[in-house]
This record gives structure tokens, sequence and C-alpha cells, in this order.
């Protein structure tokens, strides 16, 4: 991995570690799923060659091509496009002309990359398939931004990703202008329904937890999810707990449960959450609101890897 990118996530991580809902993840664990998503998708997609290209392209043959978008959005997965095409080629070179982050038109080149034609064939399917959702859930992250403008309330993804596509979905989300939530199981605790359920009740639940956790010695945070106010008032009587996880509540209820709240811990709404529903939420007070929509409900961007004449 090249300098520039190495600083990139390096950059990336710090600031991640830097916001009150840390993920707990290092800089080389994420480096180390992003190299295995690639090394398992160029598997599946190449499997013992790429024979449609070994069939009529000569070995020596070299070419280019331009990353073209068709639709309209903010671009995701550049600096990832370009992990690919190294794993797939260290001789590849690719000339950027639009970074992550931006937005973009029907019309504009985003990169181009030269070198040898098998191999930017072999590497095409994996970057148009990885930047086409990156950008689909940056574009619909920026547009939760958007309409969170003028509130304090911050957008958090959820571990509704595609399997095995986890660290790219998150990183883009990032990109998109959002936030991470817990990166997966083992980096923050979240007592949900069916955890307060299997353990006999929420108090139970809690008192289990940070006996698991000093035994363990691990340092974890501790979110509750509540489903009426009786469990908020429940929960509240607990010491130690990061965020009241709100879901499910009408927009009457949000505003009660933020009250009763007050700077005990932080707050958090689910549930209900899309287009509509966001920006309401987010008057309610809560400081974080959730939606799994961001990672599970997009359409990708429409992009295509044409060969340069």
């Amino acid at each position: 991995m090249n300098a520039d990118i190495f600083t990139f996530f390096l950059s990336f991580f710090l600031i991640i570690l830097a916001n009150q809902n840390t993920i707990m993840i290092t800089d080389i664990q994420f480096q180390n799923e992003l190299q295995l998503i690639i090394q398992n998708a160029i598997q599946e997609d190449v499997g013992d060659g790429d024979h449609s290209s070994l069939a009529c392209i000569p070995v020596s043959a070299e070419g280019k091509a331009k990353l073209l978008v068709k639709d309209k959005g903010i671009i995701a997965g550049v600096a990832f496009a370009k992990m690919i095409f190294e794993f797939v080629d260290s001789s590849l070179k690719l000339e950027i002309f639009i970074q992550d982050g931006e937005e973009v038109n029907y019309g504009d080149v985003v990169f181009v990359v030269s070198g040898s034609s098998q191999s930017i064939l072999k590497a095409e399917r994996l970057v148009l398939n990885s930047m086409q959702r990156m950008s689909a859930i940056a574009t619909k992250t920026k547009s939760y931004v958007d309409l969170l403008q003028g509130t304090t309330a911050k957008i958090l993804d959820t571990r509704k990703t595609t399997p095995g596509f986890r660290a790219c979905e998150k990183w883009a989300v990032k990109i998109g202008g959002g936030e991470n939530h817990r990166f997966a199981l083992y980096d923050m605790i979240m007592l949900k329904d069916n955890h307060n359920d299997f353990a006999g009740g929420i108090t139970n639940a809690i008192n289990k937890t940070k006996n698991y956790l000093k035994q363990n010695n691990k340092d974890l945070k501790i979110i509750v999810e509540a489903r009426n106010l009786d469990e908020i008032k429940e929960i509240l009587q607990n010491e130690g707990i990061h965020r009241i996880l709100i879901d499910n509540f009408n927009f009457e209820d949000t505003k009660v449960a933020v009250a009763l709240i007050g700077n005990k811990c932080q707050t958090e709404s689910s549930g209900n959450i899309n287009e509509n529903t966001i920006r309401r939420y987010a008057e309610c007070g809560v400081n974080y609101i959730s939606s799994g929509a961001l990672t599970h409900s997009v359409y990708n961007m429409d992009l295509s890897l044409k060969a340069v004449e």
C-alpha cells in the first residue's frame, strides 16, 4: 500500500476515534478488512482466470479506461478502487480527477486507469460493483445529513450491511458526512429488546453486562434500548449507561423521553426513520439518529469503465 492511501486511512481513523461514538477497530484491522474484501471478491470473480480476456487480449497489450459517471450524487470508493487496481496489478497507473466525497454529474470522468489491458479488465467488475454501491450509500447519507442541517442531531449507520462488505459500506457513510455506529458485535455493548427479555429484564441485563465487562477487563460503552417511557425510567435508575436507544417512539413520546434523560446520557432515535420523518425526530432533541436505510435500501449509482482510444 503506498503512502498516500496509508495516510488517508490513518486520518480517517483518527477522525473516527475522536468522535464520541468511538469505533474500537484499529487502522491495521480496517486495512486488513479491506484487503480481505478485495482478495475474496477477486477469487469469486476471477477463479482460475479471466478466460474472456485471456482468449482475445494479448498479454503484452496495454490500454486506458475511464471511470464514467452516468448519474448524479456523491462519488465514493475512489481510494478503494486504487487499492483494487494495485492488488490486481501494481504496475497499473491511476490518474484521479474527482476525489471521494465530491459531487458528480452525468458525464463526469472520475479517473483514468492505464496499463495492462488484461489487468484492467480483471479489476473492472469489482471496481464498478464497489464504487456503485459506495457512491449510492454516500449519496443517501449526504441527503440525510442535509435534512439535519440546523439541528444538533447526527446520522448514524447500523450493522444492517451487506455480508462481507461492511467496511466499505461504513466507509461510504463517513464519505457522505454521516457517523459510524459500532463496527460489529465486539466493539460496543448494545442491549436490545431480545437481550433484555432473555436476561430477565433491563436491570438484570445491565447488571450482568457490568459484571461481564469487569470480569473480562473490557472497557466497552453500553447502549440500552427502550421500547416505552417506563423502560426509559428503568434504564435511568442504572449508572454507567452511555446512550439510550429510543426505539420506535412517536414524536411526542420522543420529546418526553429526551426531557426525562436530560444530560444523564446520550440519546438516539431509531425505527421509522426515513426522508419524511428524520427532521422531526431531530427536532425532538436527540443526539443521534440511526438508520439502516443508509446501507440496506440504496440503488447503485450508474457508473461505467470505458476503454479510451
